[in-house]
This record gives C-alpha cells, sequence and structure tokens, in this order.
C-alpha cells in the first residue's frame, strides 16, 4: 500500500514537472529558445525533447508502462543535467538554478519508480530480439 502511494506521488510529480515544461517547450518560450540555441539544436531539439517529454508524461502515468515512461524520463533527465553542468551553467536567465533542480528532482523521482517497478525491468531485459 506505501509503495503504491509512493509510486503515484512520484509518477504525478514526473508529469507535473515535464508537464509544465512542455507548454514553454511548444509556445516557444523565450527561455527555451534560448537553451536549445545555447545547444546548438533550435528549434528540432526543443520539439523534439517536447515530443520526447510528452510521450514519458503518458507512460508514466499508466500503471503498465510505468517502467518504459520511468526509463525515457531519466534518459532525458542525464542529458538535461549533462547540459546545465557542461553547456548552460546551474543558473540560466536568472532562474536562481531552479531548472537545474527540477531536473535533479525528475532525475530521482524516476530513477525511484524504475527501483519501484524493478521487477518490469527484469521482464524487459528478458525479451529476445
Amino acid at each position: 500500500m506505501k509503495t503504491t502511494i509512493l509510486s503515484w506521488i512520484l509518477r504525478i510529480a514526473v508529469a507535473v514537472i515535464f508537464s509544465q515544461t512542455l507548454y514553454f517547450k511548444f509556445t516557444g518560450a523565450e527561455e527555451s529558445i534560448y537553451i536549445f540555441t545555447a545547444l546548438g539544436v533550435e528549434p528540432y531539439g526543443r520539439i523534439g525533447t517536447g515530443i520526447l517529454e510528452l510521450i514519458t508524461v503518458i507512460l508514466i502515468l499508466m500503471p503498465r508502462t510505468t517502467i518504459y515512461g520511468a526509463l525515457l524520463g531519466s534518459v532525458i533527465m542525464v542529458g538535461a543535467i549533462l547540459s546545465h553542468l557542461f553547456v548552460l551553467g546551474i543558473e540560466v536567465e536568472n532562474d536562481g538554478g531552479t531548472l537545474f533542480a527540477l531536473a535533479n528532482i525528475t532525475l530521482f523521482s524516476c530513477l525511484t519508480l524504475i527501483f519501484l517497478n524493478r521487477d518490469k525491468l527484469s521482464n524487459l531485459l528478458k525479451l529476445k530480439l
């Protein structure tokens, strides 16, 4: 019971954070354009990342596909954190490090969801291609 509640809290947190950033990516907000221009992938990187984040939200909210959403979300957040550390800096456009903190919270949440669904992960690894 406690695991189920924790899982839902984490899933909703990830979905809310990704959904919030989707608005900025898809509307071409100034901060999003600045970030992806600094990374050298504007506009395709911004739109592509937005699409991947939307897919993550959908997957993470459905119990049967949470593990896939958590894996995809983890990959996206590792990329975001590395971008902050090596290109953008911790603080972007005087945000006080908010985007960096949200990326870390989201990564931690996704990794925790992977741990909570590790039985599904082992089944996923047994698939024969």
